[in-house]
């Protein structure tokens, strides 16, 4: 599994008409650095607004994804998304002169194309990935939705689609190796039932549908009247019904239909802003249900964001014990504020610190109702982070790490005498000239009581 960032190696032009708008629009993706995302920019509006893909700013399931921030609004985002972050694309900045991306042929295989002759850069960032611990479902019952995902140490879906349609039938689909999705997923369109045209017509949407973007199922017989009109609306002379099917003589697949709906579903899955590991199998997805679910999913990965990664055991031995920590870290009485370390690799610890009556900052702090400072918590988790860096360092009473920046610091609870600080630190990228970007966060009896993004430099000391 590709562990690191990408994007791509050079830009990608494409140009056509909307699904609904019928607009006809030009749409460049260009490289972006690490951590971007994928993101729309409306270079048409004054400005040039911004609104990247994560399912946060999603405003309409109707017949698309549409996402939305301020003035940049951009709709049927799924295809290009889908083929983007699908084919290792995590970072991309995608101009477009039009509220709607191009519809092409109805599927991504064009994306596909450009997207694999370009080529693609990896980053020296590690990717962010959710891993599922539990199994989780969402449902829509009355419509007969239901997508459900668990644990797994990959990320595979299966799709169901049954419309009780007699020309579809029960489809399946799968994608269990991404390698996979250029052959057998993108190439696959999407599709609307007949009965389906006048209403979308009369809400004035599908304006860019034409016979050679989308599979049109016929369910039921069509009469010379309904024909002729048909012909008026596509503009063509030749309307025919053939295997159930309006003018598509050859599916691409016999499941072409039910691969489709994966396609769209990897699409909206991307919405979630980072990888997923974990098995998915969903029955009647759509655009609604796969954006609600990674809504789910990112409420409760925020929740889960408030609890600690690792499990402190008073039992076991150290990791660290104080003289190794005093061996790695310059700070001693009365500012020396880590105990001890039961977990550390390249890029986490795990740490604790017990506070006690005793210390001096509660002299003044405050006499009648002693409570940790603020700054303190937040020089605790200065401290973690250091012994990430400094572990990792030749000879490290030779350096010490010094704040650059603190960022985005929340304090959730009081922490007082008596309280045993659970302290972690994460390194949200490897760290490069010297310069390290820590997470960190305090936990009393596993509740967020702090927490803080923290930039340090490791400086050689003089003497």
């Amino acid at each position: 599994m590709q562990t690191n960032q990408q994007t791509l190696a050079g830009t990608l032009s494409f140009s056509g008409k909307g699904l609904h708008t019928g607009v006809n629009v030009n749409m460049t993706v260009n490289p972006a650095e690490a951590n971007h995302g994928i993101v729309f920019r409306r270079v048409d509006l004054e400005g040039q607004p911004t609104v990247p893909a994560l399912c946060e700013y999603v405003n309409d399931t109707s017949r698309g994804t549409t996402i939305e921030k301020g003035e940049a609004k951009v709709s049927t985002i799924e295809h290009i998304v889908s083929a983007l972050w699908t084919m290792g694309v995590d970072n991309a900045l995608i101009d477009i002169d039009g509220p709607e991306t191009p519809i092409m042929d109805g599927s991504a295989r064009e994306y596909v194309a450009s997207i694999a002759e370009v080529g693609l850069v990896e980053q020296n960032v590690p990717r962010k990935y959710y891993e599922v611990t539990e199994k989780q479902v969402y449902t829509i019952p009355d419509k007969g939705v239901a997508i459900i995902i668990y644990p797994d140490d990959e990320f595979t879906v299966s799709v169901h689609v049954d419309y009780n349609s007699k020309v579809i039938g029960n489809q399946y689909a799968t994608l269990d190796m991404f390698n996979e999705y250029a052959e057998k997923i993108a190439p696959c369109r999407t599709f609307v039932f007949l009965h389906e045209l006048e209403p979308l017509l009369k809400m004035n949407l599908i304006k860019g549908g034409d016979l050679d973007n989308a599979i049109v199922v016929v369910e039921n017989p069509v009469s010379d009247e309904q024909l002729d009109h048909l012909k008026k609306v596509f503009n063509k002379e030749d309307i025919r019904v053939t295997g159930g099917y309006l003018n598509n003589l050859q599916l691409r697949f016999r499941n072409e239909l039910a691969r489709h709906k994966l396609l769209d579903l990897l699409g909206d899955f991307a919405l979630l802003g980072m990888r997923i590991k974990g098995r998915v199998w969903a029955s009647r997805p759509g655009h609604y249900a796969n954006t609600e679910f990674m809504k789910q999913l990112l409420t409760t990965i925020r929740r889960d964001g408030e609890k600690p990664a690792f499990k402190y055991s008073a039992s076991k031995p150290a990791v660290m014990d104080i003289n190794e920590i005093r061996r790695l870290l310059p700070h001693r009485y009365p500012f020396l504020l880590v105990d001890k370390v039961f977990h550390l690799d390249e890029n986490s610890i795990g740490a604790v610190k017990n506070v006690t009556a005793n210390e001096p900052q509660f002299t003044g702090h405050f006499p009648e109702e002693p409570v940790m400072p603020g700054v303190l918590l937040v020089e605790a988790m200065a401290q973690a982070g250091g012994l990430i860096v400094l572990n990792g360092v030749e000879n490290p009473a030779e350096y010490s790490t010094y704040f650059l920046r603190i960022d985005n610091v929340r304090f959730k609870r009081k922490v007082i005498p008596g309280d045993t600080m659970q302290i972690e630190a994460h390194l949200i990228e490897p760290m490069r000239r010297g310069i390290a970007s820590i997470m960190g966060k305090i936990f009393v009896g596993g509740q967020l009581a702090c927490e803080a993004t923290m930039t340090a430099q490791i400086v050689k000391n003089k003497n």
